[in-house]
This record gives structure tokens, sequence and C-alpha cells, in this order.
């Protein structure tokens, strides 16, 4: 169960970290995909190939597959919130608007959150929360040096990116009442299956995927790194975190995101790392301090 302090533990920072390399790597995989797939067939394909890697783990874990519809309802609900929907969004926010500018506007889920848990009465709206979030929003800004240039249709992106965000909140919400007893790996690859059969649905009305030219090596490489590990890896691993430490904490991998975005391109890439950056990241390290609360305990007993 969540801890009533909403506070995390050591293990699930980690977790965190790597949840947001997972996720991270999303962005660019989308990007690279686009070029030749149009965004509703990607995240068919997305969600099927994630479910397809995912199915043969339950026999080997000893998970059996929800019985009747009652059974499957609540699989439905977090595939059409934390996957149908956002991931259309997203990516069709992406044909708008560059990868970058999209993980910005993908960590204010945290905020959204927040509001939603709070206006649901799931948790209480801690002021240390809100100011922490905001002040990663902040980070984040500034980690990316992000200004505004209104090009044509970004306007639209903006708008589809941030109810990709908002419905990541509703999302956590729903997992939090619908599936606090299931277990990750089950979770995980139910709601891939139910958004399957969603995505075949609409991708095949809109765009008739078999009617397109079969992509390259590297656009199959992406959906492939997309699959397994973006969303295949990454859903175990995320509600992983979200029975242990709750939907508000779990959230707050999107304030990683550009952090570890920005480490991996200097590990791999040896891409320089700018002062902005580095302030970014002081200022998201110290959000992410403010959200947890311990080290505010810590000061407050010292004085």
């Amino acid at each position: 169960m969540p801890p009533t302090d909403n506070r995390i533990d050591a293990r699930d920072w980690s977790l965190l970290a790597v949840l947001s390399i997972l996720w991270g790597g999303s962005f660019f995989f989308n990007g690279a995909a686009l070029r030749e797939l149009p965004p509703l067939t990607l995240v068919l394909l997305r969600v099927a190939l994630g479910a397809v890697i995912l199915a043969p783990l339950l026999r080997l874990q000893g998970i059996g597959f929800p019985s009747g519809l009652a059974g499957w309802r609540p699989f439905v609900a977090i595939g059409l919130l934390n996957n149908a929907i956002p991931f259309s969004l997203i990516v069709i926010g992406q044909t708008f608007v560059p990868s970058g500018l999209a993980s910005i506007l993908n960590a204010t889920t945290p905020m959204f959150t927040v509001i939603v848990m709070a206006a649901a009465g799931e948790e209480t709206l801690r002021m240390r929360r809100v100011a922490g979030v905001a002040l990663g929003l902040l980070g984040v800004f500034i980690l990316r040096g992000w200004g505004p240039d209104m090009r044509a249709g970004q306007g639209l992106g903006i708008l589809l990116c941030l109810g990709g965000a908002l419905s990541y909140g509703l999302a956590a919400l729903a997992a939090r009442r619908l599936l606090k007893d299931a277990a990750p790996l089950g979770t995980a690859t139910f709601q891939l299956m139910a958004s399957t059969v969603m995505m075949a649905v609409i991708a095949s009305t809109i765009e008739q995927p078999w009617r397109l030219p079969l992509p390259g090596l590297t656009t199959w490489l992406a959906v492939l790194g997309l699959a397994g590990l973006s969303t295949a890896l990454a859903y175990i691993v995320f509600f992983q975190i979200l029975r242990r430490s709750g939907a508000t904490n779990v959230m707050l991998v999107t304030l990683l995101i550009p952090v570890t975005a920005i480490l991996l391109g200097w590990l791999v890439l040896g891409e320089p790392i700018s002062a902005r950056e580095i302030a970014g990241a002081i200022v998201i390290g110290s959000a992410l301090l403010v959200i947890d609360g311990r080290v505010l305990d810590l000061l407050r007993r010292g004085a």
C-alpha cells in the first residue's frame, strides 16, 4: 500500500530513475518512427508489440487472465486513460511540436495528478507538494531552455500534449481505485491488451495501416525500442512504483525525464552540458527534495 505521508523510499527513487530513462526514450523513438508511420498506427504497434512481449511472462509468473467482463473492466479503463488516449494525443502532438517541447509538456503530469487526486479526495493537497511540483516545472523550463515559437499548428500540438498529461493524471486515479492489489506484471499486460483492441479499431478506421508502404529498418528498430523498452519494461516498473509509493509519486518521473535525456546525451553521445542545464537539474533536484519532505523535516528539527 502507498505510504500515508506521500514519501518515497530509496528503492522507489532508484526505480523512478530507471523509469525516466525508459520513458524518456519514447520521445526519441516516436520522433524517429513518425517519419514513416502515421501516429495512430504507431500507437497500435507500440501497445500490440508491448502486449506480445509481456504475455509469455504471465505463464512464468503463474498469473491468470481476468474472468468475464467484470474482470476486464478495470484494465479497459486503465488502457484507455493510460495508453490509448495519452499515447495518441502525444504522438499526434509530436507531428506539430519537436520532441524536446513534448517532453517539457509531459512534465506537467505531476501537477495534473496532484490536482486530480486532491479533487477526488484520494490524497491531501499539501502545499509542500504543490510548491515542489511548481518548482520542478520551473527547473524543466530552465533545463530545456524552451522559448515560445508559435509556428503553424504548434498551439494545437501543445494542447494535445497537455491533454495527454491530464489523461495520465486521470489514469493514476483510476489505477489507485481499481487496481490496488493487482500484480504489476498482470496490470501492465492486461491494460496493453485492452489498448490494443481499442487502437486496432481506431487506427483501422482512420489510417488503414494495411495500405501503408512497409517501413524501413530504422523505423522498425524505433518501434521495437518503443514497445519493448518504453512500454513493456517501463510499465512493469511503473505499476511497481504505483503500488508501493502511490499515484502522485510515480508521476514525478516526468520531471526526471529531461534530466536523464541530457545525461544520456553526455554519457553516450559526448554532448556537452551547459551551465543552464546544470542549473535546471539543480532546481529539479531541489523540487524533488521539497516534494519528498524529509530534508525539510530534518532542517526544521536542526533549527
